[in-house]
């Protein structure tokens, strides 16, 4: 992927990664689109970064999704890069856990739904422009999950597993599909209690840069490269590594 002359949408990208990541492609002299459910965060990021394009909107459900599509199609024709950065976590024990089910299903219908529907929607608009590119954030856990989260870590495998299956479905066409692992980052996804080995959102994104730089399919960010090779060579080891990181607080 070139880093320079695209039109990009980032969706969660009103903080932490995705408004790092927005803010770097804006240097790079890039047209960048950002999506976010906080009306408030969405006016800071713009007042910080006005060169940003901002558009608030719920990706947890089938008109959200709509909606955005919808405005790309009205203000953004010349989009040729969808980054599916949004995410939500919840933390709590499965069995006892009043809502349970609730929580499964908003996760996965903004971890891996919003991307399928947007690429659905936004597939025709990518591939009608040059250097079409579909980049989806996942994370170092699809490796070896984390016990605390009992739904993220599966929604980031599906959207993992899907995203190998477009490459190959789209191998003979000129649309790029690449996947970002992230490992732990230091952003608000983590409600203030992040663990003490997490990375800063521009470290994070300057990983993420060098690898679209070098072309990478996939590409796992710091510890989400080390999980990786533990995950291959020792899973239980990796396994009961990610499980006895500690938080911050």
């Amino acid at each position: 992927m070139k880093l320079s002359g695209n039109t990009v949408l980032i969706t969660g990208g009103s903080s932490g990664i995705g408004l790092e990541l927005g803010r770097q492609l804006l240097k790079r002299k890039n047209d960048v689109i950002v999506c976010g459910r906080s009306p408030e965060k969405l006016a800071e990021a713009k007042k910080t970064d006005p060169g940003i394009h901002t558009f608030q909107c719920d990706l947890s459900d089938r008109e959200g999704c709509a909606r955005l599509a919808d405005h790309i199609e009205e203000h953004h024709l010349n989009l040729n890069v969808l980054v599916n950065n949004a995410a939500i976590v919840h933390k709590a024990p499965f069995f006892g856990t009043l809502g349970i089910t609730d929580m499964a299903e908003g996760e996965m219908a903004v971890n891996f739904l919003a991307p399928v529907r947007l690429m659905d929607r936004l597939h025709p608009i990518l591939m009608a422009n040059g250097n079409p590119t579909i980049i989806n954030v996942t994370t170092g856990l699809i490796y070896a999950p984390r016990a605390v989260y009992p739904f993220y870590n599966a929604t980031k495998a599906a959207l993992h597993s899907l995203t190998q299956v477009l490459r190959k479905q789209m191998e003979n066409t000129d649309l790029e599909i690449i996947e970002v692992m992230f490992p732990a980052v230091r952003t608000p996804w983590h409600k203030g209690d992040p663990p003490k080995i997490a990375i800063s959102p521009v470290k994070a994104v300057e990983g993420m840069l060098r690898g679209l730089e070098k072309q990478k399919a996939e590409i796992r960010v710091a510890g989400a490269g080390l999980l990786y090779t533990l995950s291959r060579l020792a899973p239980n080891y990796a396994f009961e590594k990610v499980n006895s990181l500690v938080q911050e607080n």
